[in-house]
């Protein structure tokens, strides 16, 4: 079994928690190395490119939250083995990571320039990612995005939709999911009741 520690930020979302909660329901082992934000300059400069999170296997310190989602999701049981099955898994991952990056763009801006950008996505790339979202989750039965069971499609989404559910992102309705997708936020429900991660958020 590889040594593993994953280091993120400290709080129960973003980049990081679909690794976590993969691990956690699969039963990995690993360190949960958790730093403030206040940190991040530090950490940052120990990383190979500058950003977070990180998972050191054995020793190496691999980048890019994606790939480390499918190396711990392949462990957990959480990734197809089928080809077709796992592209559509990548489709949702891949799509959610895209949007993400349009919200943290939007990180360093103040006062009027935030509101205006924040707006914007609202109008733009969060509606029109939570519309195909929901589409694809549709598409498979409306209860889960691959092969009728729980994987990693499944945990970045719920991550996702309980970001923007939070109220944390200043200017984003913190109905917006309802408002536009609602059967996402009967799935993050769905998902939140799976007896591990539910023991996970209660700890």
């Amino acid at each position: 079994m590889h040594k593993l520690t994953l280091t993120y930020f400290d709080f129960p979302g973003g980049r990081g928690e679909t690794a976590r909660l993969a691990m956690v329901l699969g039963g990995i082992e690993f360190e949960d190395y958790r730093f403030p934000f206040e940190q991040f300059g530090k950490v940052r400069e120990q990383t190979p490119l500058k950003q977070v999170p990180t998972l050191n296997v054995d020793g190496r310190q691999v980048t890019q939250n994606n790939a480390i989602n499918r190396f711990v999701g392949k462990m957990a049981g959480l990734y197809p083995e089928d080809d077709y099955q796992a592209l559509l898994c990548d489709e949702i991952m891949d799509a959610i990571e895209t949007v993400t990056h349009k919200i943290v763009d939007t990180f360093g801006l103040e006062g009027e320039k935030q509101k205006l950008a924040r707006e914007a996505l609202v109008k733009g790339p969060l509606t029109q990612y939570l519309e195909w979202t929901q589409a694809r989750l549709e598409e498979q039965g409306g209860e889960y995005f691959v092969e009728n069971r729980l994987t990693l499609a499944d945990l970045k989404t719920f991550v996702w939709i309980r970001s923007l559910n939070s109220g944390h992102l200043d200017h984003v309705p913190s109905s917006l999911v309802e408002d536009i997708a609602p059967k996402l936020n009967a799935h993050m429900q769905r998902v939140a009741q799976t007896p591990a991660i539910s023991e996970y958020y209660s700890r």
